[in-house]
């Protein structure tokens, strides 16, 4: 499990935290509209009014302590800008920060954000499940249960068969195909005898509660 808070609860902001939370994480909602956390309250571990701006309110809900800080504020750019620069200065670990222009992003980079994201719903969904399981590459959402994932192939497995392994029966996963990582040769069809190596990525298909347990 992982730890998270998500600053700013617009339809972005809240997307992410719900399914961040949804995944199994500890998340903190912060926005200053008590109608916002009002609405997300039940969906993650802990949600509070606050001013973001306010360093020293930042400080008490014990901000650098988190995995990773999530600045999804859109209506505010500078306010934006500013919640960034103060969570690298304040130590916070990692800083995803939203952007709405190319000019947004460039500034957002040069305070210290550690990934920027121009994100709508479906990339909320997406960099929520990249952000949990750092070892997923990529992600297809088939469906609200179902998906499709790049993702590292667990060092437990090296020098394992496909056979040995008997994925399916305890993992409940299907693996349609596998990657090398140096090249885009893609194996569609992996002999049952395949051995797998540091360059293999997997193609995994499966339901998202299984895909979990796979990649933690």
């Amino acid at each position: 499990m992982k730890s998270f808070a998500v600053i700013g609860l617009g339809r972005f902001g809240n997307s992410l935290a719900k399914r961040l939370s949804s995944l199994g994480n500890e998340v903190l909602a912060i926005d200053n509209d008590m109608e916002n956390i009002q609405g997300i309250a039940d969906f993650v571990t802990q949600a509070v009014a606050a001013d973001a701006l306010d360093e020293s309110s930042l400080r008490s809900l014990g901000i650098t302590e988190f995995d990773c800080v999530l600045v999804t504020i859109s209506e505010n750019v500078e306010a934006s800008i500013l919640i960034t620069s103060m969570l690298k200065e304040l130590g916070v670990k990692y800083v995803v920060s939203k952007a709405v222009t190319d000019l947004h992003a460039k500034v957002l980079r040069q305070v210290g954000a550690d990934k920027v994201v121009f994100p709508d719903k479906d990339m909320a969904e997406k960099l929520a499940q990249n952000l949990t399981a750092s070892s997923i590459l990529d992600y297809i959402d088939l469906s609200d249960k179902y998906s499709i994932v790049e993702v590292e192939t667990p060092k437990s497995w090296y020098g394992k068969s496909l056979k040995q392994l008997n994925i399916r029966a305890v993992y409940g996963v299907n693996i349609v195909a596998l990657k090398n990582r140096y090249s885009d040769e893609i194996n569609v069809t992996p002999h049952p005898d395949y051995t797998f190596a540091e360059n293999d990525i997997l193609v995994v298909i499966g339901s998202n509660s299984d895909i979990n347990k796979l990649v933690k």
